[in-house]
C-alpha cells in the first residue's frame, strides 16, 4: 500500500550554546514580540522555516528547547560583512515568555546599549 500523502519534513534541530554576554546581546532579537535568536548558519533557509532549537545561555546550566519558525535569513556574502544565518522568532507560549525574561534578566543594561549586534 502507497501512501500518497507527502511527508511533512521534519524540523531541523539546532544547537546553539551561547557562552557570554557579549555573544548573547549580539544574536538576541528583542524587535520580536515573543523574542528571537540569531543562529550563524551556513545552511539554507527559507523564511516559515519550522526549526527546533536547543538553547543554552551564560553561566546556565539548563537548556531552553524552541520550537520556532525562521523570520529572516542573512544570505552568504551580505552587505556590511554580516554573519551568514538565520533569525528565529520564538513562539508564542509560556516557555518562551519565560526564556525571553531570563535572556533578558542575562542581559540586563546591555539591552540598552548601542552596541551593534548581528541583528537589526
Amino acid at each position: 500500500m502507497s501512501n500518497s500523502v507527502p511527508a511533512t519534513p521534519r524540523p531541523s534541530v539546532i544547537q546553539l550554546a551561547i557562552k557570554e554576554k557579549a555573544a548573547l546581546y549580539a544574536a538576541y532579537i528583542p524587535l520580536f514580540a515573543e523574542g528571537g535568536i540569531f543562529i550563524p548558519i551556513s545552511r539554507e533557509y527559507k523564511l516559515g522555516d519550522d526549526v527546533y532549537v536547543l538553547l543554552s545561555l551564560p553561566e546556565d546550566p539548563q537548556r531552553y528547547p524552541v520550537a520556532g519558525k525562521v523570520a529572516w535569513v542573512t544570505p552568504a556574502k551580505a552587505s556590511n560583512n554580516r554573519t551568514q544565518g538565520i533569525g528565529i522568532q520564538f513562539p508564542k507560549d509560556e516557555k518562551s515568555r519565560a526564556l525571553k525574561l531570563k535572556i533578558e534578566e542575562i542581559l540586563g543594561a546591555h539591552l540598552a546599549s548601542d552596541r551593534a549586534t548581528q541583528t537589526i
